[in-house]
């Protein structure tokens, strides 16, 4: 009899749409355009804590999916910053013009690794911290974070 797939598995890492685009491949007023078109609106499965979200139900966490807030709250606010942070720095996938990237990827002031994504043409993101079971995806983002990113 064939084995159910864990739920808990980690996710596939090795997929050549979950990388960053090139630097310069995206013009400066591309993404701009996308931070005033998309948003950051979050999703119940990936919280432990309701926050300021205002889910209903306020939290829904699913095994098989990353809590944003596994280590600490993450209020609307600082994910909404982190997420245009992470386009205006252009750590985002490859996307056509005037669409939306399937991941935006950011990294707050303790070195913790967020993605965000969301289903084209859909503009709205949802996000959670790429854990420990991801070793090799965590180096890669906080890498080009570092690159793009210098300040912090």
């Amino acid at each position: 009899m064939p084995r159910k797939a864990d739920p808990r598995a980690k996710r596939q890492g090795n997929r050549p749409d979950r990388r960053v685009a090139a630097v310069g491949s995206i013009p400066a007023e591309e993404l701009r355009a996308l931070v005033a078109r998309s948003h950051y609106e979050g999703s119940s499965l990936h919280k432990l804590r309701p926050g300021d979200y205002r889910f209903v139900p306020p939290v829904n966490p699913r095994p098989s999916k990353s809590p944003c807030d596994e280590l600490r709250p993450v209020l609307r606010a600082e994910a909404t910053r982190l997420f245009r942070n992470g386009v205006i720095s252009g750590v985002v996938s490859r996307f056509e013009p005037g669409g939306t990237p399937k991941y935006v990827w950011a990294v707050d002031a303790a070195g913790e690794v967020y993605e965000a994504k969301t289903n084209s043409p859909d503009a709205g993101y949802h996000g959670y911290r790429i854990g420990e079971d991801e070793p090799e995806m965590r180096r890669y983002i906080l890498g080009k974070w570092r690159e793009r990113c210098p300040q912090g």
